[in-house]
């Protein structure tokens, strides 16, 4: 019992210091709960003589009830929407409070709900002006909406976020709302729209305006992942309207799929008998071929398709690009021709898109047109994000397969039609069922201009007429589905693992593990004992770290590889190599270039003493007294909230930086998937992840010997020197392992200047010398060198050599395709502009 109490008190104790942290959330719930009670309104939502005075809508305001454009907030239209908003309100409304003050909450609120819901009167004035449906409906409407104002809120205090979480929840609420105002187009639906769309715009006002690169910011897989989301609601808003019949918005005309159909197929071969009842017969029989089970599914399997095109864009799949930019043009056709129609058929709206449409006006007909406009360009505009490839092969079997499942659900259409010709209003013969049967193919949504040479009378029939189509949309599905489930070209598990092995036995370099990257080729040696994995832009073989193999016989390798190149037509060259490389290079006459700066920490003996490493002591003290803790693991084996934070601070990192994501020898979240890849993350007693580092095995005859450093990312707001925490951990760590080295890997277009290499240096190393400081404020490269210098390591010079000198040009363009190969035109001149602004 005693037990029950402190429980008892201490959740009393928790919950008054959430109110005292959150009072004007938490009292404007409590007021909507005791307005909903003491005017009856729980159940149903406000009586109507309380509905008058309280609810928002254009009635209420021309009676000059203005007070209204607030009131409605603290109501809701029955005990569901009461939950729903009690929900957001403590789910959203008092985070955000303890987040901005209650002051600059209470302001936020004020101006979202008062001047948002303006707005959302006035939209519903505007459509009320041209003849349809949805502006009578609005232009009548009363709504009440607690959820909206904590919309507004939650839109406003983005202005005080992060880059990343300011773009995914404005993205994901914007999308969904409008999604919703277009489909189902209630005014509690417009209302949600202005309100939040107030409050975006008042955020910079109440928060001031941070630093925006909102066009270079954000990684390849963010970007992807937004676009996707686009996509994906343009399809779903239709399937949504197709099942909630009573939408009323501009884009809700699909659920005229589910109005009954006035006659049965036999009172309709009655009706068509008649040569008077033509019109009637034709009505009948495009209600019929879109009622039922069959033609529904035909008609939503479009909208699947494209809702897998989604999945696949998430994945950066060019096909799924194509299948995209495709199926929308397509659909934007059929939206102008069903416009067309309308235009010139002014006794009958047929939408081509959704069906039988009989009261929408032209203005309202243009809307699905302009939606899916506006998804195209956004689609074209983003076109260098999706250039990930299936293998060759894989879609001639897609369109073979298909091709072969419409052959077959085709001749078996004909021939059991043919054989079957009872089950049909007339004789089919097989002319006419030829003539039919490519038209199975389509959804019957797009068959409303075509008389249908045949109608299906009994069950059989039926399922043959209607389902025909279905198995090969179906078949169709399934296969683009698996297509983007492959993995991509250049993925040769087979190869790679061959370059696996070599890596371990007899091992490669601190970099090589680089080589196992998704986005390199492999070729191997006449003898398979050596590999060099490279990539190919303009005409440039570009190679990741130096040969792979025994070091004994890389004068042979390299000349061997030279001499592929040639044969291919390509300019070899080595990148972010070492001195062994660059020597045999120099003795080859060719050019040789420092690009890089490896740092490597020798363990044996490795004592964090005198004062030259006081900020390494520093930080794992600080670390101790916190609580942090630098904890071993590896992505598949971290537990999903260790991993969803990774893949945050990373999204954050990249996104503050404003900047294009940079790959090739810089790795991202998709190389911290490598099994053999340990992490070393710094969590505190909650496990909150503060930062995480990544670290590439380095083998020498199958034993580890060595660690790489590559990812390392900590969170904005966590443990400051994290990283100096996290990596004197795992020099320590390493060491107790019996390892020999750690390396902090290299700094492109950074250098110690020791002098060590020997090698004369020129021009064209003045010339990276300049461009390293050109673009040193807005990637930090040697900033980055200067903190590895903490751990006071040797330096290791890194070198791109290639054979002639007159390929340069060709060169710099396959390093920056390689570094930046999601970076458009307009990027690069973005980025240039960022420059020279520095």
């Amino acid at each position: 019992m005693a037990r029950t109490t402190a429980r008892a008190r201490q959740l009393m104790s928790r919950a008054g210091a959430a109110i005292l942290r959150a009072p004007v959330s938490c009292g404007l719930l409590v007021l909507i709960w005791f307005l909903a009670v003491t005017t009856g309104s729980t159940q149903s939502g406000p009586p109507r003589a309380t509905a008058s005075e309280v609810s928002l809508g254009i009635p209420n305001i021309a009676d000059g009830h203005l007070w209204t454009l607030w009131t409605s907030g603290l109501f809701a239209s029955g005990l569901g929407e009461y939950v729903l908003g009690s929900i957001a309100i403590l789910a959203v409304a008092v985070p955000v409070e303890r987040r901005i003050g209650s002051r600059r909450f209470t302001l936020a609120a004020l101006v979202a709900q008062g001047l948002g819901a303006t707005l959302a009167l006035l939209v519903a004035h505007v459509a009320s002006l041209v003849p349809n449906v949805w502006g009578r409906e609005l232009h009548t409407h009363l709504t009440e909406d607690p959820v909206a104002w904590v919309l507004g809120v939650l839109l406003a205090s983005t202005a005080a976020m992060g880059t990343l979480w300011r773009r995914r929840i404005r993205t994901l609420l914007l999308v969904f709302l409008v999604t919703a105002a277009l489909f189902a187009g209630h005014l509690q639906d417009v209302n949600r729209v202005t309100v939040a769309l107030v409050g975006l715009l008042a955020g910079p006002l109440l928060f001031g305006r941070g630093v925006r690169r909102p066009m270079l910011g954000g990684t390849i897989r963010e970007r992807r992942t937004l676009v996707a989301l686009v996509v994906a609601a343009s399809v779903l808003g239709p399937v949504f309207a197709a099942f909630s019949p009573h939408s009323i918005g501009p884009l809700s005309a699909l659920r005229e799929l589910f109005e009954q159909v006035p006659y049965s197929p036999r009172e309709l071969v009655d009706v068509c008998a008649d040569p008077a009842l033509h019109d009637e017969c034709r009505k009948g029989q495009q209600a019929l071929r879109l009622s039922g089970v069959g033609p529904l599914v035909a008609n939503l399997l479009p909208s699947i398709l494209l809702l897998i095109g989604a999945e696949g864009l998430r994945r950066g799949r060019r096909a799924a690009w194509l299948l995209s930019v495709g199926g929308h043009t397509v659909l934007v056709a059929v939206a102008a021709a069903s416009t067309i129609v309308r235009v010139t058929q002014q006794d009958e709206t047929r939408s081509l898109l959704y069906g039988i449409h009989r009261h929408s006006s032209l203005s309202m007909e243009l809307a699905p047109l302009l939606a899916l406009v506006t998804v195209l360009a956004v689609l074209l505009l983003t076109r260098t994000l999706f250039d990930v490839r299936a293998p060759q092969g894989t879609y001639r079997r897609v369109w073979a397969t298909t091709a072969v499942a419409a052959g077959i659900a085709l001749v078996t259409y004909v021939v059991v039609s043919t054989l079957a010709a009872d089950g049909f209003d007339r004789d089919p013969g097989l002319g006419t069922v030829l003539r039919d049967a490519p038209r199975r193919l389509l959804p019957p949504v797009y068959l409303q201009l075509f008389e249908p040479p045949v109608m299906p009378l009994d069950t059989a029939a039926t399922l043959l007429f209607e389902w025909t189509g279905v198995i090969i949309w179906v078949a169709f599905c399934v296969l683009m589905l698996r297509s983007f489930l492959v993995p991509p070209l250049g993925v040769d598990l087979g190869t790679e693992q061959r370059v696996r092995e070599l890596l371990r036995d007899p091992g490669g370099g601190s970099l090589s593990w680089m080589t196992t990257w998704a986005g390199n080729r492999y070729w191997f040696t006449g003898d398979g004992r050596h590999a060099v994995a490279y990539r190919v832009h303009s005409g440039v073989a570009l190679t990741t770290a130096d040969p792979i193999g025994e070091r004994s016989l890389l004068t042979e390798t390299v000349d061997e590889f030279a001499a592929y190149c040639l044969g291919n037509g390509w300019t070899p060259c080595f990148y972010t190599v070492g001195e062994e490389i660059a020597v045999i290079a120099r003795d080859h006459g060719w050019t040789c270039l420092q690009v890089a700066e490896e740092t490597v920490v020798d363990l044996e003996n490795l004592a964090f003493k005198g004062k030259k490493f006081q900020d390494i002591r520093t930080a794992l003290n600080r670390a101790a007294k916190e609580g942090i803790e630098a904890r071993w693991t590896t992505f598949a084996a971290a537990p999903l909230s260790v991993t969803e934070q990774i893949v945050d601070i990373s999204e954050e990192w990249v996104a503050d930086k404003g900047l294009p994501e940079m790959g090739f020898t810089l790795g991202g979240l998709a190389e911290l998937r490598d099994p053999e890849v340990r992490l070393l993350l710094a969590l505190d007693a909650n496990e909150h992840v503060h930062a995480v580092t990544s670290w590439m095995p380095v083998y020498r005859g199958g034993k580890v010997v060595g660690l790489t450093l590559d990812f390392m990312r900590r969170r904005s707001d966590g443990f400051r020197p994290s990283m100096e925490f996290l990596i004197a951990s795992a020099a320590r760590s390493a060491g107790e392992q019996g390892l020999e080295f750690l390396s902090l890997s290299g700094a492109p277009l950074a250098s110690a200047n020791n002098g060590s290499s020997g090698l004369d240096r020129g021009a064209l190393d003045a010339l990276l010398d300049l461009l390293g400081r050109t673009l040193e404020p807005v990637y930090g490269f040697r900033s980055l060198l200067a903190f590895k210098a903490k751990f006071q390591p040797r330096y290791r010079p890194l070198y791109m050599v290639f054979p002639d000198p007159a390929a340069l040009p060709a060169i710099g363009i396959a390093v920056g395709r390689a570094y930046l190969p999601h970076m458009s035109l307009e990027e690069g001149g973005r980025l240039v502009t960022h420059l020279l602004r520095r």
